[in-house]
Order: structure tokens, then C-alpha cells, then sequence
């Protein structure tokens, strides 16, 4: 066989499965189409677009170009706050709006919804997929390492391991890719605070590696085809399980010989309180992509907004200095420290109004619900895109602009109108533990080095789906020299 007939029958072959693996989606979708012609008020405005397919590829390449934002709002102009579309797969509900997000957060008639690929990559029993009882119990086990007096006792962990990445990675160079070294900082954060692994440890920088692999699948195609990429990345989550699944095992051990506590870290908790194997190890996968991926990509662009902002970034590096004049030679971040933080964490909050790590939510319909006047069938999703209050001008004037005066009184924005976090009962638990690991990283660089970016770094970026910067945000670095000041040493700039 001649290499255009292997070429051709490969295709036809990619052809005949995709059709295959579709057919069962195509059949929720036609039944939920037929579920929407029975029930008193209309669908959504809108069209569910081809089958299978829908609106993902061209979600998707706006995501990729950046122009994401802009796709949405055209269907919001054209279709109101509320239209439908298909995505992954499934028909979907799009919620534009302050009364869209209260709806998607607070309803008790919706449940979370993961896409096809999140599920595949992270599992179908986690703490978002479980409700009732089950979830309650989930999220308590969770909450033990994640509330806020749990965190207070990370701020000495996270000092050193911040200390110790920016004198492997930092020190010494002259330039510096940002998100990639933010997402090995935020990644031996999460392993050292959370699950207590070995820092130089083989199956820490094995799940290092699996994960940087896995988490660009979460939003893509669910067809497992040859060299796709899903595909690529379903073969990092199974190596990765595989190595989650081995810590399990090394936990259990130890807790049975009496060599560890439920209170060490989030796995022993959980073997400790019966919950079955899969489940801890769907549970960490989410915890793992959670944890780390979000608070890297909010990290990097604090860093970009105040390489683009100078004035706040003085502010930022006066307020930090201050800080660290108060400080002995090697001492480590305190809780008090971090609460004087208000400026930086204001420039932070900032940023996450600009670019929020996490671009949209699903909910799924657990039964048929009305909103806005029309009917949502059961099964269907709902959507809403974080950027639709975030850049909304009624709500933050300008909204363009880099304005951390915006959140020096968090009490006067509007309910359900900046949810980087989520909001009502859907907040994220982890919101202190990002403001802990974000609050600590950003002292320690702009207390040890000056940056500015690249010359061939043009700032721009993509989500994949998270937002990643060009070439990682490329930023060249020069160290601080430090000076004395009333006995303590500080940086001078």
C-alpha cells in the first residue's frame, strides 16, 4: 500500500470513530432539543450549531487567539443575557450578567458540570461531582488543610520554598520565563503544604511533568484519536494516577504502622476517614490541577501588570520594603506580614479583574429551570464568563485600565459582579491559600530583583485554557543590591 493510500485509510479510519464516539452525544442532544419543544416557555435564543461539534472548535481558536471575550459578546449582543449554543457535546445555556452569576452560583436546581475532557483527565468523583451528604463530607476533609487557621500555619513553608525556587531558578540570571518557573514554585508549594511529599522526591517531579501535560487537555476535544492532542494528554492523567495511586498505598502503610497522623497531610486524612481509593485519587487530581495551575497563571500576570504599571509597582516595592525592614537576616514571613500587605493585594485583585486564571464555569440543570423568561431542560449546561462583569463599564469604569484603588474598599463592588473565586456557596475554598502563596512570592521578588520585559516579549497572550503569556513572559532580571537600614537589611532601589 502506496503512503496516500495509508493516508487515506487512516483518515477515514479517524473519521469512522469520531462518528462512533458521537453518536451517544448526538442522541442527548437531540433529546434535550425535543425535551425544550413540550415545556410552556421557548428555549434560549440562539442554535446549537452542527452536531457534536456545536460551538467548540470556534470557542476554542477565540480562546487560543485571545479574542474569546469579544466571541461571547457578540452572542450577548445579538441574542441577549441569555442564549444557547453547544459546547463539548452538550447543549448549553449562556448567562450573561450580575443576575446570571447569582443564578449559576446560588440555585439549588443546578449542580456542577465538568466537560467531558475535565472529567476524563481528572476523574468523576470529586469534591465538584458529588452532592448531598457526600459532598459536605468531601469538602470538610478538604476544608481541614484549606481554612484559614490551616493556612496561617503555611505562611513558614511557603517562605522557605519561594526562598528556595528563586535561588535555584532566579538567582544568578539574567532572564527569567515567568509562567513556567511560577508553575514549578506553585506546584512544590502545593506538594510540601498539602500532601507533605518529599521535596527532591522521584514521584514529585513525575507528577510535576504528568501535569504540566495533562492540564492543556481539560478543554479540549474528547475524541480519543491518534496523536491528538487529548489523546497526548489522557496518557499523561493515566501516568500520573498511576502515581498518585502509588503515594495512596506508601500513606496507608504508614498509617497502619502508626508512622503518621490524619492530621499530616490531605491522602492520610482522607484513607483515615474511609474514603474509598478512587475517590482519594480523583480528589487529588483536582486538587493538583486546582491548586497550582490558577494561582501560577496569577502570579504571572501580577508580575506583567506592574511591569506595565510603574506607579504601582512603586507602591507595591515601598509597602513590601517596609515590611522587610522589620525583618532579621533569614527570618521568614509572618501572619501579621501579610496583613499589611493591603496595597499589593489590592494591585493583585486587580489583576484577577483583568485576567481571571479560570475564563468560564459550567453548571449542569439537575431538573427543568427557568431563567429569564425561558426554559433550561434538564441536562442541559449553563455557562457564564467571568469577563462579562469583570470589563463591564457600568460596574468598573474603564474598565481597561490597571486601577488597584478599585479594591481598597472591596465592600462597595456589587454582589456577584467580580467572582474570580466563585460566589455564594460556590466560593472557592482555597481562596486563602492563593492569597498566602501569592502575598509571600511577590515580597520575595520585588524584595531581591528588579524586572522588566524581555525585548522580545511583546506581552501578548492565549489560553490553552488557561491564560498563558507569550513565551511564558519573558523578564529580564538583575538582583537587588541590599543596604542597611536602623540595623536590618533591606533592599535598595
Amino acid at each position: 500500500m502506496d503512503a496516500d493510500s495509508t493516508a487515506m485509510l487512516a483518515a477515514a479510519l479517524g473519521i469512522l470513530v469520531a462518528f462512533v464516539a458521537s453518536l451517544p452525544v448526538l442522541r442527548r442532544l437531540l433529546s434535550a432539543c425535543a425535551g425544550g419543544k413540550t415545556s410552556g416557555k421557548p428555549l434560549p435564543p440562539g442554535s446549537l450549531g452542527l452536531p457534536v461539534v456545536g460551538q467548540t472548535l470556534s470557542l476554542l481558536r477565540a480562546l487560543r487567539t485571545n479574542t474569546a471575550e469579544e466571541w461571547l459578546r457578540r452572542r450577548a449582543a445579538a441574542y441577549g443575557p441569555v442564549s444557547r449554543l453547544s459546547l463539548f457535546g452538550s447543549p448549553t445555556a449562556f448567562l450573561v450578567g450580575r443576575s446570571g452569576n447569582k443564578f449559576l452560583f446560588s440555585s439549588p436546581a443546578l449542580g456542577t458540570m465538568n466537560s467531558e475532557a475535565f472529567s476524563r483527565m481528572v476523574g468523576r468523583r470529586t469534591v465538584r461531582d458529588v452532592v448531598g451528604d457526600e459532598h459536605a463530607r468531601v469538602r470538610a476533609m478538604m476544608a481541614q488543610f484549606l481554612r484559614l487557621d490551616a493556612v496561617k500555619r503555611y505562611v513558614g513553608s511557603m517562605d522557605a520554598e519561594v526562598r528556595r525556587h528563586l535561588d535555584a531558578h532566579w538567582a544568578g540570571r539574567g532572564t527569567v520565563a515567568v509562567m513556567p518557573s511560577m508553575k514549578s514554585l506553585t506546584f512544590d508549594v502545593m506538594c510540601t503544604a498539602l500532601f507533605g511529599m518529599e521535596r527532591d522526591g522521584a514521584v514529585r517531579r513525575e507528577l510535576s511533568t504528568e501535569f504540566q501535560q495533562l492540564v492543556k487537555g481539560i478543554w479540549a476535544v474528547p475524541l480519543n484519536l491518534p496523536f491528538s492532542t487529548f489523546s497526548r494528554c489522557l496518557a499523561a492523567s493515566r501516568r500520573g494516577r498511576r502515581a498518585v495511586a502509588g503515594v495512596i498505598e506508601e500513606r496507608r502503610a504508614k498509617l497502619e504502622r502508626g508512622e503518621s497522623s490524619p492530621a499530616d497531610d490531605i491522602v492520610t486524612h482522607m484513607l483515615a476517614n474511609g474514603l474509598p481509593d478512587e475517590q482519594i485519587l480523583d480528589n487529588v487530581m483536582f486538587l493538583m490541577v486546582a491548586a497550582h495551575d490558577t494561582t501560577a497563571a496569577f502570579i504571572t500576570f501580577l508580575l506583567r501588570h506592574l511591569d506595565a504599571n510603574r506607579d504601582a509597582y512603586a507602591k507595591v516595592v515601598q509597602e513590601q520594603e517596609e515590611i522587610a525592614r522589620g525583618k532579621g537576616p533569614g527570618e521568614a514571613l509572618s501572619w501579621d506580614d501579610l496583613s499589611r500587605m493591603r496595597y499589593t493585594w489590592a494591585a493583585a485583585m486587580e489583576t484577577l479583574r483583568l485576567v481571571p486564571p479560570a475564563f468560564s464555569m459550567l453548571r449542569k440543570a439537575l431538573v427543568d429551570v427557568e431563567y429569564g423568561g425561558y426554559h433550561i431542560p434538564k441536562g442541559w449546561q449553563l455557562m457564564y464568563c467571568i469577563n462579562m462583569t469583570h470589563w463591564d463599564p457600568a460596574i468598573f469604569p474603564d474598565p481597561g485600565r490597571f486601577d488597584p484603588a478599585r479594591f481598597e474598599d472591596p465592600s462597595a463592588i456589587p454582589p456577584f459582579s467580580f467572582v474570580p473565586f466563585g460566589g455564594g456557596a460556590r466560593f472557592c475554598p482555597g481562596n486563602e491559600f492563593a492569597r498566602v502563596e501569592t502575598l509571600v512570592a511577590v515580597h520575595h521578588i520585588v524584595t531581591r530583583f528588579r524586572w522588566k520585559l524581555n525585548a522580545g516579549c511583546d506581552g501578548s497572550f492565549s489560553r490553552h485554557p488557561m491564560p498563558y503569556p507569550s513565551q511564558g513572559l519573558l523578564i529580564d532580571i538583575e538582583p537587588i543590591q541590599s543596604i542597611q537600614v536602623n540595623g536590618n537589611t533591606s533592599s535598595g532601589i
